[in-house]
């Protein structure tokens, strides 16, 4: 708390000078207009009303979004207009996405001939599969890569052992970035491990998100580690109230030298590893891997480095993303992509509706929150409808309540349809992944939520005919074992009570 306070603090002269600043403009103006300017506000926003409609109508985007606009808009013409303009409108992060375009064409990487064409492979076997590898392949510019090899993680205390014991052994670069970073017994043994290899010459670089971490990691933090020869930066920095303050570094990434790479749900906070308990057992996912496949991840950190620090990652270790690393080991695919906000799709939020739409026998989910866009929502209506296993493993003891709350209030439609939702009994669920039909699975930062299918960036990978797919369906399996099914009669409430769900529904994109 006394981190949020301290940042609010210094936020607050600036937020006051702003206030200020347009107070005195109003004035002026006002005088110019001889007392007629509110007026004349009312008609300019009025309009801008009117345009923003009938342009968020036309739009190519979430049914529930654009719903959720229309009906503020609607009712506060010139707030509402007001608020669109600052936080709903995709190009008020036009900063944001110009450092990210020129941090790429800075890097300017092309992916050699001999690493392109793995879903010719696939298609061979499944073409209805390779088709939309294919399309998430291409709307990101991350290729499909053999898969070296992939360990899973069904609890963060595992992958915690593993990741010190491979930054031991670094010998040239450690790449962090996650949305989280808490001193405490995982953070502080990392950066105890990190600054031992920078004695030996590794260039060791940490990114955090500037508001995931608002209440745990502050300027003074930064400087420690600064001070220890970490390269640190902050991602999209708040310093004033900014529009692009929804659009947030939610990946979870740790690349040694180039070989190994880490990604899962998994932040770097005790809680993480239930060496301090906040919401009862603290369930969470992770992977490591090897071979090609490393490459992406390496690239993706520094694409999102090199937009925010002037201490840029060279052309040439980026350049190692595309050698080839093939092993003799016949393990599957990978396709290790990230989400953006800034692009017209919704890579993730597609994906599982088309998985959903191709799978014949079962598609699981783990999920902490689950606040559903339309297409995805009745993408799993009508999967269990034909019969298809659908699973949606929840939290039992929930983070945040009011999402908690909102979250259920999917379940009475979801379970008459015949899905099947579970609820972790010991505590809190936080592993983002599905399965399907024993042959491909997902398993990244994506929750099955707004924020993350389309406000957030996320990374996600992929795994086709992979062995790591095998131990992800004996976890779920485990974990339903300690599992409440909620039934349709503990979805029975009252009018009332329904009633404010369906609001809480509409306002689903802000939450």
């Amino acid at each position: 708390m006394k981190k949020v306070l301290g940042r609010v603090i210094v936020v607050l002269p600036a937020i006051a000078l702003q206030v200020l600043w347009y107070f005195l403009i109003i004035v002026l103006f006002d005088g110019l207009f001889q007392g007629y300017l509110p007026d004349i506000l009312q008609l300019i926003f009025s309009v801008l009303a009117v345009i923003f409609v009938t342009s968020l109508i036309a739009k190519r985007d979430e049914s529930s979004y654009k719903l959720l606009w229309v009906l503020v808009i609607t009712a506060l013409p010139v707030l509402g207009a007001f608020f669109y303009l600052a936080f709903g409108n995709k190009n008020t992060g036009s900063k944001l996405k110009k450092n990210l375009e020129d941090s790429a064409a800075e890097i300017n990487v092309e992916i050699p001939s001999e690493l392109q064409g793995k879903t010719d492979e696939i298609a061979e076997e499944d073409l209805r599969l390779a088709q939309t590898l294919n399309h998430v392949s291409s709307s990101t510019g991350f290729p499909v890569c053999r898969n070296g090899s992939s360990r899973y993680y069904p609890l963060g205390e595992d992958m915690f052992k593993d990741m010190c014991e491979d930054l031991k052994t670094a010998s040239s670069y450690i790449y962090v970035e996650y949305f989280i970073i808490q001193s405490g017994k995982f953070w502080d043994t990392m950066v105890d491990i990190m600054v031992d290899r920078i004695a030996q010459g590794v260039d060791v670089r940490v990114m955090y998100d500037d508001i995931g971490s608002i209440g745990t990691y502050s300027a003074g933090d930064v400087k420690k580690l600064r001070d220890k020869g970490i390269k640190c930066v902050p991602f999209n920095p708040f310093f004033l109230l900014r529009s692009q303050l929804n659009n947030r570094d939610h990946r979870k990434i740790m690349v040694i030298d180039g070989r190994v790479a880490y990604s899962g749900g998994v932040n770097l906070a005790d809680e993480y590893i239930n060496a301090y308990v906040k919401y009862g057992h603290w369930k969470d996912i992770g992977f490591r891997i090897t071979g090609e496949a490393v490459n992406s991840y390496t690239y993706m950190f520094s694409e999102f480095w090199n937009a925010f620090s002037g201490d840029k990652i060279s052309t040439e270790t980026v350049l190692s993303r595309f050698v080839d690393k093939q092993t003799e080991e016949d393990n599957g695919f990978i396709l290790p992509y990230y989400d953006s906000p800034m692009r017209e799709e919704h890579t993730s939020n597609e994906l599982f509706t088309e998985i959903l739409s191709m799978a014949t026998e079962y598609v699981w989910f783990y999920t902490p929150y689950l606040i559903l866009g339309d297409s995805l929502f009745d993408a799993l209506i009508r999967a269990a409808k034909r019969g298809v296993d659908v699973r949606i493993i929840m939290p039992g003891i929930p983070d945040k309540k009011m999402v908690f709350r909102l979250s259920r209030s999917y379940y009475r439609d979801l379970i008459l349809a015949g899905v099947k939702v579970y609820e972790y009994t010991p505590g809190f669920v936080h592993a983002k992944a599905f399965i399907a039909d024993d042959k491909v699975a997902g398993i990244g930062t994506v929750n099955l939520d707004y924020r993350s299918l389309f406000l957030h960036f996320e990374c996600n990978a992929v795994f086709y005919k992979a062995d790591i797919i095998d131990d992800l369906k004996e976890d779920i399996i485990n974990t339903q074992e300690k599992c409440r099914e909620v039934t349709l009669e503990d979805t029975k409430k009252g009018l009332f009570y329904r009633f404010i769900n369906n609001v809480l529904r509409v306002f689903a994109p802000l939450l």
